[in-house]
């Protein structure tokens, strides 16, 4: 039997990694073409001139530069955007990105579209939800290897209905550390 404290961890860590797994992948790493459109507003995006850019942000989208015209303007504002994030990032970001980059494209589409819609569901969660869930998988990140791997061992060992109360159950107190 599983231990309930077990149980709320394993609910945790799969919420999470559900959900920002998508995070990650699409508001970190997705390709200007690839990025999920901004949420609708109630006005239409105005378009974006080329010129209106700074010669940088020119230079990473040189690509787009003979069709920038016909571009909806939803897609120049989020092309002008990206461009604008990335110069922004330090290496070590850039890097990072990148590498995730290679991820993404390396995704069936099957696969990608699963992440947009998690990350679709992350978004319409109430921010102080987002916030639990990212402080849940940053204490996820920080378990040791073993324990990871034997949470995700007991999740895939529970049945379809012990998961789904898994993941009703209010989440842990924050884990309390003794004064050193």
């Amino acid at each position: 039997m599983i231990h309930r404290r077990t149980r709320i961890t394993i609910a945790i860590v799969v919420v999470v990694l559900l959900l920002l797994a998508g995070a990650i992948y699409l508001r970190k790493t997705a390709p200007p073409e690839a990025a999920p459109a901004a949420p609708a507003s109630t006005a239409p995006a105005t378009p974006r001139a080329w010129s209106s850019m700074s010669p940088q942000q020119q230079q990473l989208l040189h690509n787009y530069q003979g069709k920038w015209d016909s571009l909806p303007p939803e897609r120049q504002q989020a092309l002008a955007r990206g461009s604008q994030r990335w110069l922004s990032m330090t290496p070590e970001q850039k890097s990072s990105a990148q590498q995730r980059f290679t991820q993404w494209r390396a995704m069936p589409p099957e696969q990608r579209q699963v992440l947009r819609q998690r990350w679709q569901q992350f978004k319409s969660l109430p921010p102080e939800q987002q916030q639990r869930v990212r402080e849940s998988f940053n204490r996820f990140r920080q378990m040791p290897p073993a324990r990871r791997m034997e949470l995700r061992r007991q999740w895939r060992q529970m049945s379809p209905e012990q998961r789904r109360r898994s993941l009703q159950r209010p989440p842990p107190p924050p884990l309390r550390r003794s004064p050193r």
